[in-house]
């Protein structure tokens, strides 16, 4: 068996594929954001600008409360309304900044809104903070607030087969190599057997057959 060097370059790169929109709000519409059309049906912009930068900064860390009191004297409205206003953009916010600018599109993150049924200029509002210039500041501060993993940044493979071994002298059994090189610089190279490689792909095609059956529950939900 033959090893894998650092950075062997006959090791084969996975190429990404792109599989379609990418539902951010879930399976399951939540009720904080399933009620803001309704709220923000005779919202002006102004006033909504005002929340939506309250909002931001609180994903910033920053502490509001005050302001959101001055946002709801200084714009008449009710603890009520403004408390559900403000929970549901801020849980469409999180629910859309939890996917990479990658994943998520601009044009898809709209069409999305514009099913939800939210005015098209708040949809703008909305759409320049998910992926406007305070996005690397707001995905810094959460990851600062979580416990993050290290990402997979590079992902190759390649096949050996085994001639013989120590106790046969004729073998010929493959066995897939591969090695994972993650966000935090480190590389981790394995040797799976042919059987745990046949579990391992029923197992992702199994994952993406589920999560492709969650986007499509998700859109038809959306759009009835």
């Amino acid at each position: 068996m033959s090893g894998v060097g650092a950075a062997a370059p006959y090791l084969h790169h996975l190429s990404d594929s792109d599989s379609g929109q990418v539902c951010f709000l879930g399976a399951q519409l939540s009720p904080e954001v399933a009620a803001m059309p309704r709220l923000l049906g005779d919202l002006d912009r102004g006033t909504f600008r005002k929340l939506l930068k309250l909002v931001v900064s609180s994903l910033q860390g920053e502490d509001c409360r005050e302001a959101v009191q001055l946002l709801g004297i200084d714009a008449h409205l009710s603890e009520e309304r403004l408390g559900a206003l403000l929970a549901g953009t801020y849980t469409l916010l999180q629910q859309a900044l939890r996917l990479s600018p990658a994943s998520l599109k601009p044009d898809a993150f709209k069409d999305q809104l514009q099913e939800l049924c939210i005015p098209q200029d708040l949809v703008m509002d909305l759409t320049t903070v998910v992926f406007g210039s305070q996005r690397p500041l707001l995905d810094s501060v959460a990851k600062q607030q979580g416990a993050w993993l290290p990402r997979i940044t590079d992902f190759r493979w390649r096949v050996d087969v085994a001639i013989s071994t120590s106790t046969l002298a004729r073998s010929l059994q493959p066995s897939v190599l591969m090695q994972l090189t993650l966000s935090d610089g480190s590389a981790h190279r394995f040797e799976v057997p042919t059987v745990k490689f046949q579990e391992l792909r029923y197992s992702v095609a199994l994952v993406l057959k589920e999560m492709a059956d969650l986007e499509k529950r998700c859109e038809h939900r959306l759009q009835d």
